[in-house]
């Protein structure tokens, strides 16, 4: 599992013409999933992103975490970021998971994610075609693959 976070002072996601969410100051996460992935991966990364400390205190140092700050989230499906792109010029995804295993993966991740914060999270539309609009607070940008714990 992939998580491409971004701290943002807003984000949003349109489908179709229509705006389907949006959030105020606090995490984009853009979520992918690779076949094999599991459910323990995604209760372990949506609690380490709940206290990932990226927000700044009094002092200006990053040491508060959504639980910290009452931030928003906004949780985004990305099936593009396990593009292969060793060869040639025109990625591929064929290790991304496919819909029926990664789209419940997707739903349970989201649901830990709100069970971790003790709130509501945004989320776009599986599968479908979205824009997504953000501010990039800082910026502040963080990859996390479950894989490769650092």
């Amino acid at each position: 599992m992939r998580a491409l976070i971004q701290r943002v002072a807003n984000a949003s996601v349109t489908v179709d013409g229509t705006p389907i969410a949006q959030i105020g100051a606090g995490l984009l996460i853009l979520l992918g999933i690779t076949t094999g992935d599991t459910r323990e991966e995604a209760e372990r990364l949506a609690a380490k992103i709940a206290r990932l400390r990226i927000f700044a205190d009094e002092a200006l140092a990053m040491n508060r975490s959504l639980l910290d700050t009452g931030g928003e989230t906004l949780v985004v499906s990305q099936f593009t970021l396990y593009a292969a792109t060793r060869k040639g010029n025109r990625p591929s995804f064929v290790a991304a998971a496919r819909p029926e295993e990664a789209e419940p993966l997707y739903r349970f991740f989201v649901e830990r994610l709100r069970e971790e914060l003790g709130r509501p999270v945004a989320t776009g539309r599986f599968g479908a075609d979205m824009q997504v609009a953000l501010t990039n607070d800082g910026p502040v940008t963080i990859a996390i693959d479950t894989r490769a714990w650092e």
